[in-house]
């Protein structure tokens, strides 16, 4: 079992979290009792592809087949009707209605209806991940997540009801798209949450940067493709620097650099010692060979507040997720990876699947979407200048201002065990 490193005033915030609807039961020791039964909440899913470890399989699959999709204690949620986009030969959602007895429809409405005349489902989770979608000229793939949300809403307004509704990864991935997605949800007045399972992962080590500090400095380090994982690197470094002296203000320029230019704005940016603890965290690091790389790139952006914002995307060298903060008056930096663990069936995903749980059930997002709003626009805009021969863009539409709240990230031990 893994060290747990959790202080009391953690624990004080983990129970809190288990309260409406979370704590179905308690999973952290065998004397620990069940909570009380929580009545389970009726969900559609809409996704691009159901296939073994897609984004919909480890989200819905824990709905249909425990936390650990082992047949176990699951969340306080029902799968009640699926809309799947693709049909892949590697298929798994027709397999799984016929063992778990719920309806595939072939159009959204259908599926928040269940075929009927009224909103029949008490929340929507929308997974436009993986799947056979084009790739644009900035690199971004295509997938259908405007569409799916525009159905979503259209059904909403048919019908004069609305139920919350979560968006798995970046809005978009274009920024207009983003933009008419995170409005509409506003317009209607949906309960809404997006996002990136790593703001809610595990901590190693189990780091919590206390709202309202007085941050100097900060980077990300990321890896793998720009769109892809630039997305779940931005997410991770966001949820760390909004917790800054006066929230989140937004972001007013974006630049995506490559090449010698690269590190000499770097060295501008970050504390050395600020850059070394945050490669500190990866252990799987392939030496420094990557301030040779053309593949190496940086996010460098710009908050309204004048806090600097610099994430590296090291693709071939780094095979994690971390981030390092500078506390003016802390001597050390705080620095920690975000852990992506494969098994048991990516347990990280069971925390995002708590987070959406709690929201359905209270009607109450979890935390805000602005953060997924802004670092999806950050992201396309940053592809949008490094299209551009990684010009400055100045982005007046990215200064998007909310205020953190405190949702625990993993390990949850009051409600969820922590894997081994």
């Amino acid at each position: 079992m893994q060290e747990l490193r959790i202080t009391r005033r953690r624990c004080v915030q983990l129970a809190a979290a288990s309260v409406g609807g979370l704590g179905a039961f308690a999973l952290r020791g065998d004397d620990q009792p069940a909570a009380k039964p929580v009545r389970p909440k009726s969900v559609a899913a809409v996704v691009t592809v159901y296939t073994h470890k897609s984004h919909a399989d480890v989200l819905v699959g824990k709905i249909l087949e425990g936390w650990k999709q082992d047949g176990g204690p699951g969340p306080a949620l029902k799968l009640a009707a699926l809309y799947v986009d693709q049909f892949p030969a590697r298929d798994l959602s027709r397999a799984l209605a016929k063992k778990h007895g719920f309806p595939i429809f072939d159009t959204i409405a259908g599926t928040l209806t269940a075929g009927g005349n009224q909103i029949a489902v008490d929340g929507v989770l929308c997974i436009g991940e993986h799947g056979d979608y084009p790739l644009n000229s900035k690199g971004q793939q295509l997938y259908p997540r405007q569409r799916f949300m525009d159905e979503v809403c259209d059904t909403f307004k048919k019908y004069g009801r609305v139920v919350p509704v979560f968006n798995d990864k970046h809005l978009g991935p274009v920024w207009e798209q983003g933009k008419l997605m995170y409005d509409r949800a506003k317009a209607l007045k949906v309960p809404y949450m997006a996002g990136s399972s790593l703001c809610v992962t595990y901590r190693d080590p189990d780091l919590e940067v206390p709202p309202g500090s007085d941050m100097e400095a900060a980077v990300g380090i990321g890896y793998g493709s720009l769109d892809a994982y630039g997305f779940h690197a931005l997410e991770a470094y966001q949820c760390l620097v909004e917790r800054r002296r006066g929230g989140e203000t937004g972001v007013k320029s974006v630049q995506c650099l490559r090449g010698p230019t690269l590190w000499k704005v770097v060295e501008q940016r970050v504390p050395p010692e600020l850059l070394e603890a945050a490669l500190a965290r990866l252990p799987d690091r392939k030496g420094d060979a990557f301030r040779n790389d053309e593949a190496s790139m940086l996010f460098a952006f710009d908050y309204a507040d004048g806090f600097k914002g610099t994430l590296l995307m090291l693709p071939g060298y780094v095979g994690g997720t971390t981030a390092a903060v500078k506390l003016r008056g802390n001597p050390q930096p705080l620095a920690t990876r975000f852990e992506e663990r494969p098994e048991p069936c990516h347990p990280h995903f069971a925390y995002l699947l708590k987070g959406i749980e709690r929201m359905i059930h209270t009607g109450q997002p979890s935390y805000p979407a602005e953060r997924c709003l802004l670092t999806s626009g950050i992201l396309d805009r940053a592809l949008t200048s490094l299209a551009d021969g990684q010009r400055k863009l100045v982005t007046p539409e990215l200064e998007i201002s909310y205020q953190p709240v405190g949702y625990p990230h993993a390990p949850m031990p009051m409600l969820l065990e922590a894997p081994p």
